[in-house]
Order: structure tokens, then C-alpha cells, then sequence
């Protein structure tokens, strides 16, 4: 990755870069609001649910930044990857609720949000005071993934035919997230109702501890948060993630 040409594009932001690192959300802990950790390799990037980010070097953007929390803070973070994405490439990514970006019905990116307390990361935020960092993993250049994720992942490269840049497309995404982390909860959570297929009317199941739920999604509640039509007529809230496609 090209450092020099991503400082030089985005003047007076703090950024760091490591070629390698274990992850960028660990580095990122404790630095100041704005702070950009950018790697071009992790050795334990995180997903959610204690889930590991396959960090292929070289081949995928690996970015942590610092923010003041803020609700809805994870779903404006997809809508401006998803902008900055269609900027340079002209892919259009849907977003599976709450942090993923899809292509072909498989994951090329993904967000995970965390509250940071005594410079360490914790738990996905709904809450007011402290600091967030946001992990952002985009799937770029990568050519193959291990036979474990290869039926549910996908890259940028592999949906298009050719590679990309990922320094032009990191130095799209800074100011698109800086953007969409401002507004205000109503708009990003009218513009991730239209800009994804798994908010409103798709039949999905939600993978959650002791039994699955199943049922047609009916729309984003104040906070942000799923609400599913479940097959017996009631309705519930989904809190967290595990939601699926039903038949994926």
C-alpha cells in the first residue's frame, strides 16, 4: 500500500500504517478521536463474535478509526463503503444488516464497532460517552479465500475480473465515512433502508443462540436495530447480528 499517497491525499489526519500488525483495532485503542490505523497485513483481525478477518497481505484494506461513539455509528460506516467502493469501481454493494457488504450474495467487506474502555476494545456499542473504534475490512485484490470461507466470501477482484486500487479506494472511504458519521440517526437510517435488500421484506433467518428465527424482515426500529415478522405472525427485534439469507 501506498502510504505516501494516501497522506498526501488525506492532509491533516493522523494516520499509521504497519505493514504488519496483529490487528489495527488494537493499535488504534487509546489514540485520539480521527485516528487512522491503516496495515497492510493482520495477523488476528477481528469479525464479530470473536470471529478472526482472514487479512490476506497485500491484497485488502485493513483500517481501524478512532470516533466519538455515536448511535447507528456501524450502519453510516457501510453506507459510506458502500459509496466509496462504487466510487472507483462502479460496484454497487448491498449491505446485509448490521455490517456487511455483499456482492454476488457473498461478504466483501464488513464492519465491527467497538466501545473502548481503559484502551481496550469491548463490546458493539448502543451507548453514549468513552470512545469507538470502528474496524473496517474490505476484500480487494484477494484471488482465493481458504476452503472454510470461499462459499461465503468473495473480493472486490473476484466479482469484477481485475484488480483495484486500494489506495484510491481508501482515499475515498475517509471522508465518506467522516460524512455519513455526521448525520443524523433518521438519515442513515433512511439511507440503509434503501440501500440494502435485507432491511425491509426479505425472508432471512437469524442465527441466534438456542434457536433460529425465521421470518421476513419489516423495517429498522428508532435505533437502528432489525425488526423481524417472524412466521407465526409476531414480531421481534433483532439486537446483534447472525442474520441470513434464507436458503443461503
Amino acid at each position: 500500500m501506498n502510504i505516501d499517497a494516501i497522506r498526501r491525499a488525506l492532509p491533516r489526519r493522523r494516520i499509521e500504517y504497519h505493514p504488519t500488525i496483529d490487528s489495527t483495532m488494537r493499535a488504534a485503542a487509546g489514540l485520539p478521536t480521527g485516528s487512522i490505523v491503516l496495515a497492510g497485513e493482520q495477523t488476528a483481525g477481528q469479525g464479530r463474535h470473536g470471529h478472526a478477518w482472514h487479512s490476506e497481505p497485500g491484497a485488502g484494506i485493513y483500517c481501524s478509526i478512532v470516533f466519538h461513539p455515536a448511535p447507528v455509528l456501524t450502519l453510516a460506516i457501510g453506507l459510506a463503503a458502500v459509496e466509496a467502493i462504487t466510487e472507483v469501481t462502479g460496484l454497487v454493494c448491498d449491505l446485509r444488516w448490521p455490517n456487511d457488504l455483499m456482492l454476488g450474495g457473498r461478504k466483501t467487506a464488513g464492519i465491527l464497532v467497538q466501545l473502548v474502555s481503559g484502551g481496550q476494545p469491548g463490546v458493539d456499542p448502543q451507548f453514549v460517552g468513552g470512545a469507538a473504534i470502528a474496524g473496517i475490512g474490505i476484500n480487494v485484490n484477494h484471488a482465493a479465500f481458504p476452503p472454510q470461507l470461499a462459499a461465503e466470501a468473495t473480493s472486490l477482484r473476484l466479482y469484477s475480473g481485475r484488480e483495484w486500487s486500494c489506495e484510491d479506494i481508501v482515499i475515498a472511504l475517509i471522508p465518506a465515512v467522516e460524512r455519513f458519521a455526521a448525520l443524523r440517526i433518521e438519515e442513515v437510517l433512511d439511507l440503509f433502508t434503501h440501500a440494502s435488500s435485507y432491511a425491509s421484506g426479505r425472508r432471512v433467518v437469524v442465527h441466534q443462540p438456542g434457536d433460529d428465527i425465521h421470518g421476513v424482515t419489516a423495517g429498522l426500529d428508532a435505533a437502528g436495530f432489525l425488526k423481524v415478522r417472524k412466521d407465526d405472525g409476531t414480531h421481534t427485534l433483532i439486537l446483534a447480528g447472525g442474520v441470513r439469507a434464507a436458503g443461503s
